[in-house]
């Protein structure tokens, strides 16, 4: 057993990034599309992602900086369009999610990249991925920078005003977890599928 005050023994961001995404897992995996502020469309894998609130709908995931310290396309993109859409792929829409989370110049459209289909999103004016089961519309509300170092997170947090859900999975109550094929994100290069579930009843 080893304990580690961060002040003292310096672990170095690398470290600590292996040590995050090995053990907090699996996390789920916002799909995000964006437009820079000539029109061209983004779209980016964020494993660091989650809900935040829900009245009012709040979506979160945090970009990290590069290895140079600079910041991806989505968050320049957010700084020039302050809108997003933030899918939810499934497993039948891996490969191009994983397709897309390859680095490309600024500007290139990763929906041309992976063979993906722009769709109007309603209330925003950034596209949503057609084949994609599950879409949130959303405005930018913040983004909360932690730094200028490689591997600083930005957390943004979106507001969802808008939502696209196929109907062969939402029954205005319950998702079809089956039909949505949810995956989640391990270390390295490795996914995990939510085949396997078990339940709990919470205590009263």
């Amino acid at each position: 057993m080893s304990d580690y005050l961060l002040d003292e023994h310096g672990l170095n961001p690398g470290k600590i990034y292996r040590l995050f995404t090995g053990s907090i897992c699996p996390r789920p995996i916002a799909w995000v599309s964006t437009l820079d502020g000539r029109g061209n469309a983004n779209l980016a894998p964020f494993s660091f992602f989650n809900v935040v609130s829900v009245a009012p709908p709040v979506l979160g995931f945090s970009p990290l900086l590069n290895g140079e310290g600079r910041p991806k396309d989505t968050i320049l993109n957010l700084g020039a369009v302050p809108e997003c859409v933030v899918h939810i792929g499934g497993e039948g829409l891996i490969g191009a999610l994983n397709a897309t989370s390859a680095s490309v110049a600024h500007g290139e459209d990763e929906f041309a990249l992976a063979g993906l289909e722009k769709a109007a999103m309603p209330g925003v004016s950034v596209p949503r991925v057609a084949e994609a089961p599950v879409a949130f519309g959303c405005r930018l509300r913040e983004i909360i920078r932690f730094g200028d170092q490689p591997l600083a997170g930005n957390l943004v947090l979106a507001e969802v005003v808008s939502i696209h859900i196929d109907d062969a999975i939402w029954n205005g109550r319950h998702v079809d977890i089956a039909g949505l094929h949810p995956v989640g994100r391990m270390a390295g290069s490795d996914y995990a599928r939510t085949t396997d579930r078990f339940e709990l009843e919470r205590p009263a």
